[in-house]
């Protein structure tokens, strides 16, 4: 049996479910919204490339390296992905990863929340003894984001790997550690009460 196994994690403003071609109309219509595949400092399908990125997940869920998910609203609408990635079975250690949301997603509890449950099911169930997330050194939203979560910056790995363009990216990396859940975790749900 593959480690960590599909699940699906629900939560009061998001359910995470195991990722399918099923999700690929609404993803679609996501990426579209405000252009978000062409901001340079990340990795977001463009429209037409969403059915190719949910295959080239699902091939890497088929390694073991990554269990990728789709981003629900209640409604049921796809609107976004994430996944735990970087798989280290013999650790127990992984990354939250590979994330983005459609733009009218973006900085509600939506995102807190779906951080909240792959935390815990990391840390509390998984038993995790490391929980990473990376990110450009440019993309300033997404470092703020996750700085806000309570992760904790180990450093920045330059000239870490190219991007699609061929330039070189900075990656910063950072870490929530097993004892240090509870804390996160009480900020998490400190945020959450106050629908941050």
């Amino acid at each position: 049996m593959s480690w960590p196994p599909a699940i699906t994690l629900s939560g009061t403003h998001a359910t995470l479910v195991p990722l399918s071609q099923a999700h690929a109309d609404d993803l679609s219509e996501a990426c579209a919204e405000a252009d978000l595949w062409k901001a340079w400092y990340t990795s977001i399908p463009a429209p037409d490339q969403v059915s190719h990125e949910i295959e080239r997940r699902l091939a890497l869920h088929k390694t073991g390296s990554m269990l990728p998910f789709a981003v629900l609203t209640p409604d049921g609408k796809a609107v976004g992905m994430t996944t735990y990635m970087n798989i280290d079975t013999e650790h127990k250690r992984v990354e939250i990863g590979s994330t983005w949301y459609r733009k009218s997603v973006q900085r509600t509890p939506l995102n807190t929340e779906c951080k909240r449950m792959l935390l815990t099911h990391a840390f509390e169930d998984l038993n995790c003894i490391a929980v990473e997330f990376r990110t450009h050194f440019m993309n300033r939203q997404s470092r703020t984001a996750i700085e806000r979560l309570g992760a904790k910056l180990d450093g920045v790995l330059r000239s870490h790997q190219r991007t699609a363009d061929g330039s070189l990216r900075d990656t910063a990396v950072y870490s929530v550690l097993a004892h240090e859940w509870p804390a996160v975790k009480n900020g998490l749900d400190y945020k959450l009460a106050e629908r941050r």
